[in-house]
């Protein structure tokens, strides 16, 4: 057989064991012909979705324009959720980054992964969505955060098989990791030198003085572009885009900056002297944030309360830009049709409300509830908003079922699919929290877990053993604990049981038993 014949005879190969049931198989070759691969199909026949997943980190719930908020520019994620289902109570199962990062990721609760706090590492043997979709025939890529690993002071973040053949690693906006942070390499190949805050900025608010798109954000986006653009005659694909802002420090660029003014901005959702009801690390944090060591409410006035709305807002919106043009490149490419958009974050922003800012061993919505908006053409139900209650851990099984993979049985989320296409209202009648000394920088370590239904929240300390009781009917701003009020003791008690049953049904559901004994 000579060369021309050897390489004709691999290529009717390679089709032929491409070809699945319900596909025609490559029966010949022109010479000088590409053969590519099928597109890989559902069990039931239909054509994988592509999937764009933009996870900005720390976004609150209530910070898009035209939902919730009257004061931040969002108008592309408006014309998002036109066409798409807004779950407009979507709750993570960590306020903190690595254990709510690893949950939404696996589908699995922060204890049955086994990161439970920031500094662990996810087990070795957890299977990640990206991972059983990249088995599956899907090419998967991100840029920016992973964080499934410790990343402090410099500590370069270890990889399980993750199932990303594209990892532009990005893990936040410093240069604690020279020649690894791959938008600080692609700054300096730029020629670009990032501004240095001014001296005692303290992580308050700052215009950086920069074009915007050299920021992180941009990069992100950048990367996000190029890879879609690529990947148009080899889907199916996922892109991870997972931006650090809006986290701290709140250093928007002065362009975005400059579209807010502060003193036109509500100040926080705080009551004086609310905190001496509850528990102590809030106390901690009223003083400092993480642990006393960060922004201090304390020692701040109504005025640099603003400000740091103000700059959180103008990263918020410099997110938005870029959701823009990412949406703008799947239009130009004819992906659209084919590819869930999904719009997410891993937590929320304490904001300053109750007196706190930044993230901490707390369940109020503004730690815990995100934005999630979904969209899928022809498939989710354009421009539903929905009440439901839903916990993160139920998107990996809803993506694996969009591209038609059974669902296995060690995910513990559920399948929004119900709720996405419009069978359903109702999705849960409750959501689960945990915070497992999450941040190592408490005294006693914070060992908590929350659960809230319709009309009430419960949160409970184990080893200072008090707790939370709000009524979120009669006291949506969460200002009054319930706790020890003799009138909600019936409420407490009805909550504890609830949050028993949670508890329990969240125990690992691997290894799967193979007979009685």
């Amino acid at each position: 057989m000579n060369r021309r014949d050897l390489i004709k005879s691999s290529l009717l190969t390679a089709g032929a064991i491409a070809a699945r049931p319900g596909q025609a198989s490559v029966t010949a070759a022109e010479e000088g012909i590409h053969i590519w691969p099928h597109v890989p199909r559902e069990l039931n026949g239909g054509r994988m979705p592509n999937i764009l997943w933009i996870c900005p980190d720390m976004q609150r719930f209530d910070t898009i324009e035209g939902l919730n908020n009257d004061f931040i520019h969002t108008p592309n994620l408006r014309r998002l959720m036109a066409e798409s289902v807004t779950l407009m109570r979507t709750y993570v199962q960590n306020p903190v980054c690595s254990p709510s990062r690893a949950s939404f990721l696996t589908g699995r609760y922060p204890h049955t992964t086994g990161l439970r706090s920031l500094g662990q590492c996810i087990r070795p043997d957890e299977h990640l969505v990206t991972r059983i979709l990249a088995d599956a025939g899907y090419a998967c890529g991100l840029s920016g955060k992973l964080h499934l690993s410790p990343t402090f002071g410099g500590r370069l973040e270890d990889r399980i098989d993750d199932g990303y053949s594209v990892f532009d690693w990005s893990h936040d906006i410093s240069n604690l990791w020279p020649g690894h942070n791959m938008w600080r390499v692609w700054l300096r190949e730029q020629g670009i030198k990032w501004p240095e805050p001014p001296p005692g900025n303290g992580g308050l608010p700052w215009g950086v003085p920069i074009d915007p798109k050299y920021t992180q954000t941009a990069w992100c986006s950048d990367r996000a572009i190029q890879f879609i653009r690529g990947q148009r005659e080899f889907n199916p694909w996922l892109m991870s885009v997972n931006i650090y802002q809006p986290h701290a420090p709140y250093w928007p660029t002065e362009d975005y900056l400059s579209h807010y003014n502060p003193q036109d901005l509500p100040e926080p959702n705080y009551r004086e002297g609310e905190l001496k009801h509850k528990p102590i690390y809030q106390q901690v944090d009223h003083q400092g944030s993480s642990g006393g060591h960060g922004i201090s409410f304390t020692r701040t006035g109504d005025l640099e309360h603003r400000k740091i709305k103000a700059a959180y807002y103008a990263m918020i919106e410099q997110v938005d830009t870029e959701v823009g043009r990412m949406l703008e490149v799947l239009d130009e490419t004819g992906q659209a049709e084919n590819t869930i958009v999904i719009y997410m974050s891993d937590h929320g922003e304490m904001l300053g409300d109750h007196g706190i800012f930044l993230k901490g061993s707390y369940f109020y919505e503004g730690a815990i509830r995100v934005p999630m908006v979904i969209r899928w053409p022809g498939r989710y139900k354009a421009g539903l908003r929905s009440d439901a209650l839903v916990e993160m851990v139920d998107l990996a099984p809803t993506l694996l079922e969009a591209a038609g993979i059974n669902i296995p049985q060690r995910i513990q989320g559920r399948s929004l699919t119900p709720l996405l296409t419009g069978q359903t209202t109702q999705h849960r009648d409750s959501i689960y929290c945990e915070f497992f000394d999450s941040l190592a920088l408490y005294n006693p370590p914070p060992m908590a877990v929350c659960v809230r239904t319709e009309q009430h929240k419960l949160v409970y300390y184990q080893k200072i053993k008090i707790g939370e009781l709000y009524d979120l009917e009669k006291d949506p701003s969460e200002t009054y604990n319930l706790w020890d009020v003799q009138s909600a003791k019936s409420a407490r008690e009805e909550m504890m049981h609830t949050l028993m049953e949670r508890m329990i049904g969240t125990v690992d559901p691997i290894p799967e038993r193979k007979c009685l004994w």
